[in-house]
């Protein structure tokens, strides 16, 4: 189980997923509210929720990506039970409580892992925020 944003998806996040996807045998996307991500990271999507959704999983990449809980952002892992939480290298939105939740949830069993960045210099959505919405990565449009 993975958590993200995925605003602009690039080549950073598909090669989050795929470092993922090795982690396991079925990889599930929680994708940030349009809601959650103006509250914690004090601004706007580019690209509204479903939208970010919809583009992950079109991407091959994943075998269930879903919108995440607006009331309990730790739900999901209640709910799906992961063996595995992978972090990105630069996630610091609800990890502070993760271990006391997988506690709560009796899975303390899961492992968490933080993976390594991709060009991290290049492949940041906090970078790449400032191009046009025509963007191109990876020979598709995003």
């Amino acid at each position: 189980m993975v958590f993200g944003t995925f605003d602009i998806f690039h080549l950073g996040h598909r090669n989050f997923l795929n470092q993922a996807k090795k982690r396991g045998d079925y990889l599930i996307v929680v994708i940030a509210r349009d809601q959650t991500v103006e509250k914690v990271k004090q601004h706007k999507t580019r690209n509204s929720e479903n939208d970010r959704l919809k583009i992950v999983k079109n991407s091959g990449l994943v075998d269930k990506a879903i919108l995440g809980n607006l009331k309990n952002k730790y739900q999901v892992i209640k709910k799906y039970q992961p063996d595995i939480i992978c972090l990105g290298y630069d996630q610091k939105y609800f990890i502070d409580n993760l271990v006391e939740k997988l506690r709560q949830y009796n899975l303390s069993e899961t492992k968490i892992i933080r993976l390594k960045p991709f060009n991290k210099d290049v492949y940041k959505t906090s970078l790449l925020n400032g191009l046009s919405p025509n963007t191109v990565f990876d020979d598709k449009p995003y």
